[in-house]
């Protein structure tokens, strides 16, 4: 109050609100959330014991497989990476070993297939156990 007693009022302007990320930023995000799946430990576990199994897969379903196991290592390279793992030398060796099999096709001969898939298997299972040991992932089981 002034002191003739009229309310003083103080006005500034209002800055209109921008949007923290611009449109195809925005876009972006929202493209990468569309495709997004949780990471699901107990299915991780289970094509881990598929692929390791002392019954190979079937032959038919090798290729589904492999692309599952390509998406568990897929999503632990990106879990170890923004834990910043790559810090870890065994972090590192397991990021370069799933990256390299990450990309590799399945072999067209049924028992390299077969030694490929114990390949991914034994390295997304290794990679799984690392980050439960530190502390990057609750332990599936």
């Amino acid at each position: 109050m002034t002191a003739s007693g009229a309310v003083q009022r103080f006005t500034r302007p209002v800055r209109p609100w921008t949007p923290p990320l611009s449109g195809g930023q925005l876009t972006t995000v929202l493209d990468r959330l569309r495709v997004w799946t949780a990471f699901d430990g107990g299915a991780l576990l289970d094509d881990v014991a598929a692929a390791l199994d002392d019954v190979p897969p079937a032959e038919e379903l090798a290729e589904e497989l492999a692309e599952r196991l390509r998406g568990h290592l897929m999503r632990l390279v990106t879990l170890a990476v923004a834990a910043e793992g790559e810090q870890d030398a065994t972090a590192t060796r397991l990021i370069e070993r799933a990256r390299t099999l990450r990309v590799e096709d399945l072999p067209g001969d049924r028992w390299k297939a077969v030694a490929h898939l114990r390949r991914m298997g034994w390295t997304t299972n290794e990679f799984h156990d690392w980050l439960v040991a530190v502390r990057y992932l609750k332990d599936a089981a």
